[in-house]
């Protein structure tokens, strides 16, 4: 929100310096994020000065430039090269001197020596557009004979300089979207700080109906979406150029003036924070404004020439026929004010934010009046801002008013109300504050005291302050106001012993994994948990209608909660490769989101939903390249593995407590499961499909894991890592050669070997695999490397062949398994 510094004081009666200001402004809450000198002509006008034209020829080797000599009040005239046809001896002119800056829109040229046609040329005799004091482009300026050669054009122009305060305002705070509605603040700062000071604004008293020769009646259908609505007539308008201040606080603060009626609307709006819009009276036809929602389907076209679809969730103001805008947002083609319009209509209303905010998001359009209206406008300043504007229209454009004000207001909008005990606003700010400096506050925001006690006060909050409703809203503004510097830091510190939970225990072991997984050449990411829908359309493993879907969507790519951590990461994965950087290693921690339709209940709307802290790794890309010792290397899923080995041993989850299965999830080609005994799935890993990386537009293999966070805390919450000592005693290494079946996995000799022998058996590796010349067609040979160790004394050969002849034995009864 820009802030011009004179509109500012012509509220609210102070002396402090811009800057002064601003730090006032941001102790209440109203951040500046910027202070900035500007000049109703951008530039200010510097290097321009007033100079006499002394020789005007015509230029040798042109037909339609001439070469003049200008004096700027300098020891020696400019040779100044000109080629408007108007330029000649005696005229008194406006000069760009060397190094002066003009500027045209948002780019900028600097005034330099140059030739042109052979000729030097000393400066620039200017136009009316190129220094940005009219539109004009049929001539160079020419001044009146009493101009002071030499004088600057800012002085003549009476340019004056102004302060543009740029307040970053916080969605809440629609009441300060305005310049009254910051002098409301700043005054109450004043007042706070012993400043004497006092705010006002005009007044209506130059309101006066002139006839009742244009009657306009309004209908409200939708009482929900339009609270209120008012409207008045002004005939024999006159639409042209808006005075010079008028246009000049408008450029001030960011706006194009256009013509005097739609500026006094955009003044009013920026003045007092209402929007109003103006319709040409001849396009109410019947006399009649209607505030209705449309048809589904209705085609409406908006004054920049787009068409749009309407429908029952929008809301429209119409004639007797037909919608003329879509309420709070946009005019429609030819309802604006043209140089033919002789008689217009004002509008001034309440319209819900909900509706407005919906309206706007669905037609992809955001105005001025739609960002105050999705925010909540003064209820109660709606007929103020009309007749201002009726007043400025009399003045300014020489119109009548042709009615008495129609303002239809069914259900009136009431002011909130709050109990304020004093002892619960010391205790929320941590000092004593007075009674007296309480109400004080209260009152300089315009909070009306309806009963007060020893405790503490009743108050009558006005309707603009949407965001106060509760005690702890005021204790807030009154914070703000007496300011949070002045609130000292207590000496003593205030604690209380709490005991280590299981949340600090998931972020400790997530820290201790991220630092691995770090010190492996991963990088961690951080996706949006809000993603698209279509992600999740063909997907049986994560069926759409389980997404958690987002009431009120920024846009159709950001309308649902992610199920998965998967997609985030592809999107990065692809946004990294095709800048050339193709070798990767990302994980994330985020929390993925579930809808149970089975579960819904009305009694307990949240029972359905289900929220849960997951991690996942992608790989992808070379896994050694470049290097002088090693080969180039591809990543693998082994080598993902090994990583999801290493986490799962790091946070105490021991080999025997997860039981491998294939995976049936449909993003992998190939994958594997690990299961707790009781049958929770706690990892998924593999390398996704084809169909998932074309969907993702990468052309390269991805290996991926998503694991449980949660689950994970839950199965290891009792298991701690213990350190302790290299086994003094050695190991045994035992080989078999297996003949099996092709479908029988390695998994399923482990999860045997491991049932045989639970405490000497330490590892299970597959060494070669075999398929082809000299074995059956059903079959595969499986070499296998046990590890077998006991940790308090040596093993014998007794002992040794007792386990692995009972673990051939196991493998033929349960597998078929023979030894070749």
């Amino acid at each position: 929100m820009n802030i011009s510094y004179k509109w500012l004081k012509e509220y609210v009666d102070f002396e402090l310096s811009p800057q002064q200001v601003c730090d006032a402004l941001t102790s209440t809450g109203l951040e500046v994020g910027a202070l900035e000198e500007v000049q109703t002509v951008k530039g200010g006008l510097k290097g321009l000065y007033v100079g006499k034209v002394l020789t005007c020829d015509i230029h040798p080797n042109s037909d339609h430039l001439h070469v003049t000599t200008v004096d700027l009040g300098h020891e020696i005239p400019s040779q100044i090269v000109c080629g408007a046809p108007n330029v000649a001896v005696g005229q008194k002119v406006i000069v760009a001197d060397l190094g002066c800056v003009l500027y045209d829109g948002d780019s900028e040229f600097v005034i330099k020596k140059s030739k042109l046609r052979g000729v030097e040329s000393y400066g620039m005799i200017c136009a009316e557009d190129e220094i940005g004091v009219g539109a004009s482009h049929d001539g160079i300026i020419v001044l009146p004979e009493d101009a002071p050669v030499g004088q600057p054009a800012a002085e003549y122009y009476n340019l004056e300089s102004d302060w543009l305060i740029e307040v970053d305002i916080t969605p809440n705070r629609a009441d300060a979207l305005s310049h009254w509605g910051v002098a409301r603040d700043l005054y109450a700062w004043l007042r706070s700080n012993g400043y004497e000071t006092s705010l006002h604004r005009p007044d209506c008293l130059k309101f006066t109906v002139d006839n009742t020769e244009h009657p306009v009646d309004v209908v409200i259908e939708n009482t929900e979406a339009c609270k209120r609505y008012a409207c008045v007539s002004i005939t024999g308008c006159e639409v042209k150029e808006s005075p010079e201040w008028l246009q000049n606080k408008l450029k001030v603060i960011g706006l194009r003036p256009i013509n005097n009626i739609v500026d006094i609307t955009n003044y009013i709006m920026m003045a007092y924070g209402q929007p109003l819009h103006c319709f040409d009276a001849d396009m109410v036809t019947g006399n009649k404004i209607v505030v209705r929602t449309q048809p589904e389907g209705t085609k409406f076209i908006t004054l920049d020439g787009v068409e749009h679809v309407l429908g029952a969730h929008d809301l429209s103001i119409c004639n007797d026929k037909e919608p003329m805008c879509i309420a709070g947002i946009f005019g429609g083609k030819g309802s604006g004010t043209y140089e033919t319009t002789h008689s217009v209509v004002l509008e001034s209303a309440y319209f819900h934010p909900t509706w407005i905010r919906k309206s706007a998001r669905r037609h992809g359009l955001s105005t001025d009046a739609s960002f105050r209206f999705e925010r909540g406008v003064d209820p109660n300043g709606i007929i103020y801002a009309l007749k201002q504007a009726a007043i400025m229209c009399k003045e300014l454009a020489g119109g009548q008013v042709s009615m008495e004000i129609k303002d239809v207001y069914p259900v009136p909008i009431e002011n909130a109300r709050a109990r304020l005990e004093y002892d619960y606003v010391n205790t929320l700010i941590g000092k004593d504050i007075s009674a007296d400096t309480v109400k004080s506050i209260c009152t300089s925001l315009e909070m009306e005291i309806s009963a007060e006690d020893a405790a503490g006060i009743d108050l009558e909050i006005p309707a603009y302050r949407v965001d106060v409703q509760r005690p702890c809203d005021v204790v807030e503004d009154i914070l703000r106001i007496y300011g949070y510097n002045n609130v000292e830091i207590p000496m003593q510190l205030k604690s209380c012993l709490v005991v280590k939970g299981d949340e600090d225990r998931k972020h400790c072991l997530a820290d201790l994994v991220s630092e691995q997984l770090v010190g492996c050449g991963f990088n961690e990411i951080l996706n949006n948990s809000i993603t698209k829908a279509t992600y999740y359309e063909k997907s049986a493993a994560y069926a759409v209608d389980e997404c958690v879907k987002i009431m009120n969507p920024l846009s159709s790519d950001l309308n649902v909660m992610r199920q998965t951590l998967l997609f985030g990461g592809l999107e990065s994965l692809e946004h990294n490769i095709k800048r050339r950087n193709a070798n990767l290693k990302f994980f994330e921690f985020g929390n993925v989101y579930h809808f149970n339709p089975e579960k819904k209940n009305e009694e307990n709307p949240i029972a359905a939903y289900s929220e849960n802290h997951h991690m996942a790794l992608w790989l992808t890309g070379k896994r050694v390249q470049g290097s002088w010792i090693h080969a180039d290397e591809d990543t693998s899923y082994f080598e993902l593995e090994a990583y999801i080995r290493n986490i799962l041993s790091r946070i105490g989850m021991l080999e025997g407590m997860v039981v491998r299965k294939k995976s049936d999830n449909e993003i992998f080609s190939s994958g594997v499961a690990l299961e707790n005994r009781g049958g929770r799935k706690l990892v998924e890993m593999g390398c996704l499909s084809k169909n998932v990386l074309k969907a993702a537009d990468i052309d390269m293999p991805v290996y991926y894991a998503e694991l449980d966070w949660d689950a994970l805390m839950k199965a290891t919450v009792k298991n701690k890592v213990l350190y302790k000592e290299i086994c003094k005693y050695p190991a045994v290494s035992r080989d078999l050669a297996l003949l099996i079946d092709k479908n029988i996995e390695f998994a399923q000799i482990v999860e045997i070997a491991r049932q045989t022998e639970k405490k000497l058996l330490k590892n299970v590796e597959l060494f070669d695999v075999y398929e082809g010349k000299n074995l059956p067609e059903s079959k595969k040979s499986y070499a296998v490397n046990f590890i077998l160790q006991d940790e308090t004394k040596t093993l014998n050969d007794k002992q040794i062949d007792v386990i692995m002849n009972k673990l051939i034995t196991n493998l033929k009864n349960k597998l078929g398994a023979e030894l070749r």
